[in-house]
């Protein structure tokens, strides 16, 4: 499953990541709007079939034909390195699309995020392409690589071997031993990235993806960008409105960042959200008894279960994978992940009861998929670019004593994954860059409406954000909708309401009643 996560630095899996020493920021102020710049927006690409994935974008096959025999494009766009200096050096980013299946009725390019930040779009559009048929119809459907992801100058830091080695650590310090240990470790994963990306990392944050976006909308041929943003999607969307407001065509946000949120209220934010995802799977398990492997009457029986197995893996790990260990915090990591999608609480229950018996295979291949790591062994850039591109946004800066001050309001928030929030809070203390802003500025008076769905179930962008996405986009711009569901996002989650209500803003450009409710 594609990581498609929140702010801050704290995605989880990320807060297994980062530190270093610390040099100017570099999200430009756009530059002008000279020679250089109107020659980039009238570049002409050329679009031959997509190979398959690279490693950095996940790996796997080339995708598959579309239904009808329509097929895959790729491509790769010139954009400046650094937006304040458009004449100075250029990066590739990789695009694909898949063409509109009806070419006489084309309102132009839809342009996918699928959050992270991190995640290839190159990889992922292709694996959900059947969710979006309907779309297709009248729009080419677009994604890409953003700055620093997979194909787009991805950010490295360790290899294969240092990540494992990164992954192996206790990520939830008891002593200081183990604090220093994990301090080390995350010092050696941001000095890789500054020894192998240093001249990437000042330049890889939202505010430059969104000048990439508006320059792809002109070299797309696009009078407006026509936008769907998952996760933080919603949050590279909302800077897009708030610096172009005037070229926002139709534009949907779904399991939506709260942009007024801190890195502490987003972390805490999470915290509840993973623990109320956390408990929906043990009513269900409760609620079919004996058919549920894992014991317990009631709701607190069956978390209490997983407390004493994560505390039981913090003494003594397990049989994992090949010769890889099942810790406290690769077991967290796997739950984390099994809850982003209601589709995944099987593999979860499974997991579970498996490393209940000795065997943490299940659970540890479900914390790979997080960090994205393969069965043989190759990661992704996703954690990287995940790292680079938080870092470089967020100002916050953590260090160990004041993450330990906070454990208590986060062990409050969630038994199961406070302590590892809470300590994801030091991601970014020693980045080679400094943060840019305390939070993102998404309003954009002036812009078409924009349709933002939040998901009571959700664990990783929690429900209020998109109400207070709503409010920040402005009056008349951001439009309510709630789907009463579970997991990460909602127009893939199978329900007809929210599928009718997206469909019929995007493709008629009926705008739904501000805080209609989907059940």
């Amino acid at each position: 499953m594609m990581l498609r996560a929140a702010r801050p630095a704290a995605v989880l899996a990320v807060a297994a990541l980062l530190a270093a020493g610390c040099s100017g920021g570099g999200d430009g102020d756009g530059g002008d709007d000279g020679t250089r710049v109107r020659e980039l927006a009238a570049q002409k690409l050329t679009w031959r079939d997509c190979p398959a994935p690279s490693v950095e974008e996940g790996g796997g096959t080339a995708p598959s034909p579309l239904p009808g025999g329509g097929r895959w494009q790729c491509a790769f766009m010139d954009a400046p390195l650094d937006w304040s200096d458009p004449g100075g050096e250029t990066i590739e980013l990789a695009l694909i699309r898949a063409k509109a299946s009806k070419p006489a009725d084309r309102i132009g390019s839809l342009v996918f995020n699928f959050g992270g930040p991190g995640g290839s779009g190159i990889t992922a559009l292709p694996s959900f392409a059947q969710d979006y048929e309907t779309l297709r119809t009248r729009y080419d459907l677009v994604s890409f690589d953003p700055r620093g992801v997979g194909r787009s100058a991805g950010v490295q830091c360790l290899d294969d071997a240092g990540l494992d080695a990164l992954y192996a650590l206790d990520s939830t310090p008891d002593d200081a031993r183990e604090a220093k240990a994990y301090d080390d470790g995350l010092k050696r994963f941001a000095e890789a990235c500054e020894e192998n990306s240093g001249d990437e990392l000042p330049h890889v944050g939202t505010v430059n993806a969104a000048r990439d976006m508006d320059l792809m909308r002109q070299v797309l041929g696009d009078r407006k960008l026509y936008y769907f943003g998952i996760s933080y999607g919603t949050e590279l969307g909302g800077v897009y409105a708030h610096l172009y407001p005037k070229t926002v065509g139709r534009a949907v946000f779904d399991a939506v960042v709260d942009p007024t949120s801190t890195a502490v209220s987003s972390a805490l934010g999470q915290a509840k959200g993973f623990q109320l995802a956390l408990d929906n799977f043990a009513k269900d398990c409760v609620a079919r008894g004996d058919e549920c492997k894992l014991p317990g009457g009631s709701v607190q029986e069956v978390e209490g279960f997983v407390t004493g197995l994560l505390a039981e893996l913090e003494k003594k790990p397990i049989t994992g994978l090949g010769d890889r260990k099942l810790t406290a915090s690769a077991a967290t990591n796997g739950i984390a992940q099994s809850l982003y999608s209601k589709e995944y609480w099987p593999y979860l229950e499974q997991g579970l009861d498996e490393a209940d018996g000795g065997n943490g295979g299940l659970l540890m291949a479900l914390s790979d998929s997080m960090n994205g790591r393969d069965q043989n062994g190759n990661y992704s850039n996703v954690q990287a670019a995940n790292a680079a591109i938080n870092c470089v946004d967020d100002e916050a800066r953590f260090d160990v004593a004041q993450a330990q001050a906070r454990l208590p309001e986060f062990r409050k928030a969630s038994p199961v994954f406070g302590d590892y929030l809470a300590w994801g809070l030091i991601g970014c203390s020693h980045w080679p860059v400094n943060g840019s802003r305390d939070r993102p500025d998404v309003s954009a008076a002036g812009s078409a409406p924009i349709l933002v769905i939040g998901n009571t179930g959700d664990p990783a962008t929690p429900y209020a954000g998109a109400k207070a996405m709503a409010n920040a986009l402005g009056k008349g711009v951001g439009v309510e909708l709630t789907w009463v569901g579970e997991g990460h996002g909602a127009y893939n989650g199978g329900d007809a309401c929210v599928k009718k209500a997206v469909d019929g803003y995007l493709l008629d450009g009926r705008v739904p009643k501000n805080g209609t409710v989907c059940r």
